[in-house]
């Protein structure tokens, strides 16, 4: 079991908090909220995309490895995106933004839109009053900004006649932040690739090189295991 620090969040004034589960991330976000003597609840959402499967394996062993009593037992949901997704890359596989790609072309469109509106039915339906995410500063999609997150919440509640609040405080920390932040977890058990070779980060993707940097710029040491090691930019 791993250690857990004191580290506040300014989480609203609830003990019962989901959280959207993926990557790096969310994982250190939900150590984060557990350091608070919160009931975390941690979901993953399946849609389909090439990764899930490798990512959740990982998913499922960080928890493992954290294992502390506010942590609930993974709830995974489906809202699969095939038959919209189409050719997309994220469903074929194919052109997969690599290291040398912009942030933006690893776009995935309405992905919190998506992954947040199944994820308050579950809330209003358990009773749990906050959704936690972890999305960073650099991220340059519309529906991670603020406003999106407000609007949400604000819907979401009179869609559901359920008081919802959506949390994101990572807002403000880039990737190399929240790093430092849970350099004492084993974060070569979180997951952040688009094009897994087995059960391994290929690399050499777009969110495989943002990892590697991150890693860098953090000063913290990077036990996680690549398919390859492309020269980063």
């Amino acid at each position: 079991m791993v250690k857990l620090r004191t580290l506040r969040m300014n989480t609203p004034n609830h003990d019962q908090v989901a959280l959207l589960l993926s990557g790096l991330d969310s994982c250190v976000l939900a150590v984060d909220l557990a350091t608070e003597s919160k009931q975390v609840h941690p979901i993953y959402v399946k849609q389909g995309l090439i990764w899930e499967h490798i990512e959740l394996h990982w998913v499922r062993r960080f928890l493992d490895a954290v294992a502390t009593g506010n942590i609930q037992l993974l709830r995974e949901i489906e809202l699969p995106v095939l038959d919209v997704y189409d050719s997309h890359w994220s469903t074929t596989g194919k052109q997969t933004p690599d290291h040398l790609s912009e942030d933006r072309e690893v776009y995935l469109p309405g992905r919190n839109l998506l992954l947040l509106s199944k994820a308050a039915l579950f809330c209003a339906l358990n009773h749990i009053p906050v959704i936690a995410l972890g999305p960073l500063s650099a991220n340059p999609f519309p529906d991670s900004t603020p406003q999106f997150f407000s609007k949400f919440q604000e819907m979401a509640s009179l869609a559901l006649n359920f008081s919802l609040s959506v949390h994101t405080p990572y807002l403000t920390l880039s990737k190399a932040d929240v790093i430092r932040r849970g350099k004492h977890l084993p974060l070569q058990l979180s997951f952040s690739c688009i094009s897994p070779v087995g059960f391994d980060h290929c690399g050499a993707c777009n969110k495989c090189s943002e990892r590697r940097k991150a890693f860098q710029e953090a000063g913290v040491e990077d036990k996680t295991t690549y398919h390859a090691m492309p020269a980063l930019s």
